[in-house]
């Protein structure tokens, strides 16, 4: 890292003033700052608290690809981070930025770290959180595979379908909520039973906002009813009243995205790619020889 010539001359100087900071910008666009100094600090347009009581590990920095990485921990309370916030996901890869800096002239400052909350654990009134550097992206799978099903993910970039298209999404208020994994609506006009099947399940308003659930199942009783379970719990309770957003699921066959989404153009799947009894097929003299399977 190259520090400024005002930090070096600080630094050389024998009797330092120095603190650490932290900014944290959630996926939700909540953005908090903490020090470990004893009063607020303001930089970057932010305001870092010291109330949290939040500290850290030195950073472990490599010159190669291996991961950097530290550890954070701070006390949990309503003001800052709290337990609730941690339990709905809210800091699930949110980003994370460190500084060294001068208290007595935050000019002087310099960045030690830059990277994304991985795993939170907490106890005791008190949280840890694993801090990872940008190195880790690194380490995710790109590229495509060679699968007769889609590989996009309904709504994205690569599917381009909108969901806000008619006949796709719903919004409605919750009416019976079984432990938040489980809906039930009265009754739901204009979807076919398991239409929200492997779709999602938005929360838009109350304590949940902004958590997503993946549908496990969609089912409509003979009497109307429709219920939906997701395949995990959601992180906060759901409230009746709070508004909800149903979006259709895909199964990622051809066949779906021809029929159900009229979406054919970007499918991202190999629907014709022969199958297994096709590789290891041989020539006969006699028999059906028309191409199909060897063993239906």
């Amino acid at each position: 890292m190259g520090y400024s010539e005002a930090f070096k001359a600080h630094l050389a100087s024998g009797c330092t003033t120095l603190a650490r900071a932290w900014a944290i910008t959630r996926t939700d666009g909540v953005e908090l700052g903490f020090t470990d100094h004893d009063v607020a600090l303001t930089f970057e347009g932010l305001r870092f608290a010291p109330e949290s009581g939040m500290t850290a590990r030195a950073v472990a920095q490599n010159t190669g690809l291996a991961v950097d990485n530290t550890e954070s921990f701070g006390a949990l309370s309503s003001e800052a981070i709290n337990e609730a916030d941690i339990l709905a996901g809210r800091y699930d890869g949110a980003e994370v930025r460190a500084w060294i800096v001068n208290w007595a002239d935050v000019s002087q400052r310099e960045m030690v770290f830059r990277g994304s909350v991985g795993e939170i654990t907490r106890a005791g009134g008190a949280f840890t959180a694993e801090l990872r550097g940008l190195t880790e992206a690194l380490g995710a799978q790109n590229g495509r595979v060679y699968h007769p099903r889609c590989s996009a993910v309904l709504g994205d970039g690569q599917c381009r379908f909108n969901l806000d298209k008619p006949g796709y999404a719903i919004e409605l208020a919750a009416e019976e909520v079984e432990g938040a994994v489980v809906f039930r609506f009265a009754e739901v006009d204009g979807f076919e039973d398991r239409w929200f099947e492997k779709g999602r399940l938005k929360v838009l308003t109350g304590a949940a906002a902004g958590l997503v659930g993946l549908i496990k199942n969609d089912r409509v009783a003979g009497t109307g009813e429709r219920v939906v379970e997701l395949w995990q719990r959601l992180g906060a309770e759901i409230a009746v009243g709070d508004l909800v957003r149903l979006e259709a699921g895909c199964d990622r066959r051809a066949e779906t995205c021809r029929l159900k989404f009229q979406n054919f153009l970007n499918f991202r799947g190999f629907p014709h790619l022969p199958g297994e009894d096709w590789l290891i097929s041989y020539p006969v003299s006699s028999g059906t020889n028309d191409g199909g399977s060897l063993f239906s």
